[in-house]
């Protein structure tokens, strides 16, 4: 103990900031979810927050929803980054930068700001897509306003907006991979095909678990885009679980109901993401 005193000192105010930040709001998030909070009092109701939420029409939806975006977006995001770095990462190094640069912008920029660029282009009334397909003599398509067309609309806006951190990370983990193995592989006659699925994919396997595991993290939070574009319309069609918390913590002061949702993420994210830690972990 005498010995490692100084390593403690060390991780000593992280392990603060961790413990009062991060850990403590998870037990008393849990905690406030056993409640039924009001301004003059606060009520122990045991599970019946939950009770009452599994019995809500538009948490279920809202459930829906978020697991149809964490799939999709996920899935999207591992298989264009793969498809796009290594379509690129052995070429010239300035056209890599390029490449590379473009992609993230996008995600250099704020979300807020992509996310009213996205609301200009869409927005049937003046919006620039609507104006072009208007012009052109085309069927006037209300992207945002369709309940069958604003799920998909928002999935590939913040995909868009997110795979350039994908890109980047496939692409430093393509460049580490060592030349002799492509050498040998051009020997033996390996097609860019082969290159790709037996040596680049099976050897990046630790990024792309570790982009899934951002990426679901990230998409159960998505709250911006939703509020901006759609406002959880029409008919909840594109409400999400982080959106449905916020109704309920600050438009309708159900903090305990709003817990209870925030329990429930933290419970879908553990179930999404022990998987994939344990195949990281996992030896070969």
């Amino acid at each position: 103990m005498k010995r490692n005193i100084t390593g403690y000192l060390f991780i000593a105010p992280q392990l603060f900031f961790f413990i009062v930040f991060l850990v403590y709001p998870i037990f008393e998030g849990i905690r406030l979810s056993l409640f039924k909070i009001s301004y003059q009092e606060t009520t122990f109701v045991g599970l019946d927050n939950y009770k009452a939420l599994f019995s809500d029409p538009v948490f279920v939806k809202s459930t829906i929803n978020t697991v149809i975006f964490v799939v999709a977006i996920v899935a999207l995001t591992v298989i264009f980054a793969i498809f796009v770095s290594s379509a690129i990462f052995d070429k010239n190094a300035k056209y890599v930068s390029f490449i590379r640069g473009s992609y993230y912008i996008p995600v250099m920029v704020s979300m807020v700001v992509m996310s009213m660029i996205w609301s200009f282009l869409l927005n049937p009334a003046n919006g620039l897509i609507p104006y072009v397909m208007r012009e052109l003599e085309m069927p006037a398509v209300n992207f945002l306003g369709n309940k069958d067309l604003v799920l998909p609309v928002i999935i590939f806006v913040t995909f868009a907006t997110n795979v350039g951190q994908a890109i980047i990370l496939y692409i430093a983990s393509m460049i580490g991979v060592p030349r002799e193995l492509f050498e040998a592989a051009e020997i033996d006659g390996a097609s860019r095909k082969d290159v790709i699925f037996k040596i680049l994919i099976p050897l990046v396997k630790p990024t792309t678990l570790y982009i899934i595991i951002i990426n679901i993290i990230a998409v159960l939070k998505i709250f911006v885009v939703i509020q901006l574009l759609t406002g959880g319309g029409p008919n909840n069609a594109s409400t999400t679980l982080m959106y449905f918390l916020y109704n309920n913590a600050f438009k309708y002061n159900q903090l305990g109901i709003a817990s209870a949702v925030g329990v429930i993420m933290f419970v879908i994210a553990l179930f999404l993401a022990i998987p994939q830690l344990r195949s990281m972990l996992k030896k070969e």
